[in-house]
């Protein structure tokens, strides 16, 4: 009688534990996979009647007195907080550049907008991962960002924040002689970024050549309102992310070069 029991016992107390685990299977939440992270692009929610500055430029932007990001840029002030380009730029875009490797024979893995990399310890390997983001509103501001985390969604938000940041302002313009059509389609003059041993030339094109670059390059060209141009580049254009800040050295370069009134309505540069 007591076998009897105990075998009854043992089969009801595994028939309990099937239906828990058939109950967890169907309430169970799957893990959001690392592309459908990078292919959800953050929403702009920013609240600006709840924000509350920090800084001297902020409450300025709170309180109306600067309603330009120019006006910020062409100080030389550096911007503190990410919200004050929410507030200045509702338009702002916001892209991921592919600079990991996912694994493969032979090095031949699929590009990747996060970078993993793992760092050995006593209690395991403790992986982190990096990604960089671009943000612009194809009105001539760009910025880029370097963000890193021990997981994807806060690598990600890390690296946007950064980039708003890091926002500049270009000079756009009409500089090929094949075109003269006096519009900002492309950039007034050749310029050349370079970092590490990456050395990148932007040249002016015509209107309806398309960006001639890279494909992370066009990326940051498309979101600064860069529509033709052509490149040359030269040294290890594979490493990505130093191409990336070469790229963002021409740009700066179009700021800090001197142009006499006359050339500026010849290319018609916009500022």
């Amino acid at each position: 009688m007591a076998d009897e029991k105990k075998a009854k016992k043992e089969t009801k107390e595994t028939k309990d534990e099937v239906i828990v685990e058939k109950e967890l299977e169907t309430h169970l939440i799957k893990p959001i996979e690392e592309e459908e992270i990078a292919a959800i692009k953050p929403v702009n929610s920013f609240d600006f009647e709840n924000w509350k500055p920090k800084t001297l430029i902020g409450k300025k932007v709170k309180t109306k007195e600067i309603i330009d990001i120019d006006t910020i840029l062409e100080s030389g002030s550096r911007i503190l907080e990410a919200e004050i380009v929410d507030a200045l730029m509702p338009g702002l875009e916001s892209d991921l550049l592919l600079i990991g490797q996912s694994k493969g024979k032979f090095g031949g893995g699929q590009r990747r907008v996060f970078k993993q990399t793992q760092k050995k310890t006593k209690e395991g390997n403790k992986p982190s991962f990096a990604t960089c983001a671009v943000v612009g509103d194809r009105r001539g501001h760009v910025g880029i960002g370097y963000g890193k985390s021990r997981e994807t969604v806060p690598a990600r938000e890390k690296a946007v924040r950064k980039a708003k940041l890091n926002v500049i302002k270009i000079r756009r313009g009409c500089g090929s002689w094949q075109c003269n059509c006096k519009e900002a389609h492309s950039i007034p003059f050749a310029v050349e970024g370079k970092c590490g041993s990456i050395r990148i030339t932007l040249i002016p094109a015509p209107k309806g050549t398309g960006l001639c670059v890279q494909s992370e390059m066009a990326k940051v060209l498309g979101l600064a309102g860069v529509s033709d141009i052509w490149s040359k580049t030269r040294g290890k254009t594979t490493s990505r992310i130093n191409l990336t800040i070469a790229t963002m050295d021409a740009l700066t370069k179009l700021m800090t070069t001197k142009i006499l009134q006359k050339y500026k309505e010849k290319l018609n540069v916009a500022e």
